[in-house]
C-alpha cells in the first residue's frame, strides 16, 4: 500500500488523519520557534509564500500552542504551499493530524497538534482574519528569510 505523499492524499485518506502527534512545549522564550515550526515557515517561504506570521496562542489557548499563518495568490500556490509544508515535516518526521480545506484551496488547515498551520488565498484570509480574531496573541518576530514578502508577487515589476 502506497503511504500518502501529499497534503491532497492526506485530506482525502481519513484513516491517515487518525494519527495525533503528542503536544509538545518549545523554549522558555516567547520568541524561540520550535525547528519544526521554521521548517514549515521554510517550506512556505520556498513555495513563494506572503505574509507568513506565527501567532503565540500558549497564554490564551489550550488546543494548540501556535498558529503559522500565511498566504498564497491563487489556488494552486496555495496547494502547493500546503504540499510543501506537508512534505518538509513528514520528511523530517512529523506527519500531519489532519488536513482540511485542500480541495477547494481557499484556506487549507495542517495540524501538527502543538501548532496548526493555515494556508490561505489573498480573499479568505481578508475575510476571516484570524489576527484580528486572535488578536490577543502575542506576535512572534520571524527570521528575515521566512517572513514572505507582504506585496503580491502581482505588483512587482
Amino acid at each position: 500500500m502506497k503511504t500518502n505523499s501529499s497534503a491532497k492524499e492526506q485530506s482525502l485518506s481519513p484513516a491517515a488523519a487518525s494519527r495525533q502527534q503528542p503536544r509538545t512545549v518549545s523554549g522558555d522564550q516567547p520568541d524561540e520557534l520550535e525547528p519544526r515550526i521554521l521548517l514549515a515557515l521554510s517550506a512556505a517561504s520556498d513555495k513563494k509564500a506572503i505574509n507568513s506570521v506565527v501567532l503565540d496562542l500558549r497564554e490564551i489557548a489550550s488546543f494548540t500552542d501556535y498558529f503559522v499563518i500565511t498566504s498564497g495568490t491563487n489556488e494552486r500556490q496555495v496547494q502547493a504551499i500546503a504540499d510543501e509544508v506537508y512534505e518538509r515535516l513528514k520528511h523530517a518526521g512529523s506527519s500531519s493530524a489532519r488536513v482540511e480545506g485542500y480541495k477547494t484551496a481557499e484556506w487549507i488547515l495542517l495540524d501538527y497538534g502543538d501548532f496548526v498551520v493555515h494556508v490561505f488565498d489573498e480573499k479568505a484570509r481578508k475575510f476571516y482574519d484570524l489576527e484580528r480574531l486572535w488578536r490577543e496573541s502575542k506576535r512572534v518576530a520571524l527570521p528575515a528569510d521566512c517572513a514572505g514578502d507582504s506585496s503580491s508577487l502581482r505588483t512587482q515589476s
